[in-house]
């Protein structure tokens, strides 16, 4: 019965020897965060970088919009149960109709996920990710009409199969996401 609670005491005391040396750690950085942190915010450039850092929404450098959409165009370029033919833009279109040309590519989505809504295609659920990401994309933007004017319909695009017409579009995204890296 002794050695019980000689035992038991040993580890309540073990416990509580735990406790002091993390109180004491926690306190030495808070001592050293203190000293160090709190003289940065009494100055006013100290607490603009501070107020820059905590608010400002983070992005990483060289992120392109695009990049979901071209990961679901190269998860469905392979496919061999998608057979239509789409209104395929040229990759190389004058550079103030990229967003004309972005939302060819768009609308002839919604084309291919109509097909694979009739055939059940097995890569519906990229097809309509491609297609809702470019919806979103687009959604707060209003074209400029006279951008509009200058550039080609949509139909008026040769139509070519949905082999050409993804490669078409991965050449018109990487076109796009290229503004960013450089």
């Amino acid at each position: 019965v002794h050695s019980e609670k000689v035992q038991n005491q040993a580890r309540v005391l073990s416990k509580q020897k735990t406790h002091v040396k993390s109180i004491c750690l926690q306190y030495q950085l808070y001592l050293l965060l203190n000293s160090h942190f709190f003289c940065l915010l009494k100055n006013k450039t100290g607490l603009t970088i501070f107020f820059l850092c905590a608010y400002v929404p983070k992005t990483e450098a060289n992120h392109c919009k695009w990049s979901d959409v071209l990961k679901d165009l190269e998860l469905i370029k392979t496919s061999e149960d998608i057979d239509v033919s789409l209104y395929t833009a040229n990759t190389y279109e004058d550079i103030e109709c990229q967003e004309p040309v972005m939302r060819c590519f768009f609308l002839e989505m919604k084309v291919i996920l109509h097909e694979c809504d009739i055939k059940k295609c097995s890569r519906k659920h990229d097809v309509r990710n491609i297609w809702k990401n470019g919806n979103a994309r687009f959604a707060t933007y209003q074209l400029n009409s006279t951008t509009a004017k200058k550039c080609k319909e949509c139909e008026e695009y040769e139509e070519k199969n949905f082999t050409e017409f993804i490669q078409s579009f991965v050449k018109v995204i990487q076109r796009e996401c290229k503004k960013y890296i450089n």
